[in-house]
């Protein structure tokens, strides 16, 4: 029996705009010349990136993995926020998932970006797989503050909605508390019996690529002006007609892109 191969479960392509460098084609292959068998690409709440990820998973004989990091709050922390990273086990997962993401949306967001509710994952629990988060989970945060009661509170949330599909994420990046939170992780794991996974926070591909993602992760290739006015410019007509040419267009399964549509000349 061959041993077994890691495989990336945290990784954030372009698509998730300031926090991802690597585009979904180079990522592909990138897994493939390591031997990886699957990898998950897992971009902030959002599944823009979906299609081409799944074509190119399988042209390279990768299992692709559909999942998303998402950003939480919970009442233990009042306004802080915490994160998760959810995977689809099958096609339930993944409409739920999807159900997940269209909720956050259709709430509206601010600065953060997109929230999920705790308590939506446990009308949407169906099909999906967690990882903690690791230190920027919620029970991350409860182990790094020493706070053993809402350690327990979260723990059993997990335990009750998701026996054997929740994961404590260790992560090794040599970032500010990551050997404090690892520590205190294991020792969880051992104590509740929970099951731990090895993730990686992948973002970019070559070492080379370090500077430009912080510029990026720091908004600081495009100016904010610059963003406002580009949007400034698209006449809410041309905004209204691609809301209903993607509704046409939503088997996107079933088959090929055949037309690609373009935005109307904008009326002035």
């Amino acid at each position: 029996m061959s041993e077994p191969r890691f495989v990336h479960l945290r990784v954030h392509s372009d698509y998730s705009m300031i926090d991802g460098l690597a585009k979904t084609g180079p990522l592909v292959k990138k897994a493939a010349s390591l031997g990886m068998p699957a990898l998950a690409i897992t971009d902030f709440t959002n599944l823009c990136g979906l299609v081409k990820f799944y074509g190119a998973g399988h042209g390279a004989g990768i299992k692709p993995i559909v999942g998303r990091t998402l950003t939480f709050t919970t009442n233990c922390w009042g306004d802080e926020l915490t994160h998760l990273t959810v995977l689809a086990a099958n096609n339930t997962g993944y409409q739920n998932l999807t159900l997940l993401i269209s909720k956050a949306y259709q709430r509206g967001y601010g600065a953060a970006g997109p929230i999920i509710e705790r308590d939506w994952l446990v009308e949407l629990k169906e099909g999906l797989i967690l990882l903690s988060g690791g230190r920027m989970g919620d029970v991350g945060r409860c182990l790094l503050r020493g706070n053993q009661a809402l350690v327990e509170e979260c723990v059993a949330f997990y335990e009750a909605h998701f026996p054997d599909r929740y994961f404590l994420e260790l992560i090794r990046t040599g970032r500010q508390d990551e050997e404090t939170y690892l520590h205190a992780a294991v020792e969880l794991a051992e104590a509740r019996g929970l099951p731990v996974v090895a993730t990686n926070d992948v973002r970019f591909l070559e070492s080379d690529d370090l500077t430009p993602m912080r510029f990026v992760s720091r908004s600081t290739t495009v100016s904010r002006s610059t963003i406002l006015n580009v949007h400034a410019i698209i006449h809410r007509s041309s905004i209204c007609a691609v809301k209903k040419k993607c509704a046409s267009c939503s088997p996107i399964f079933r088959r090929r892109w055949k037309i690609r549509w373009r935005l109307p000349n904008a009326a002035t």
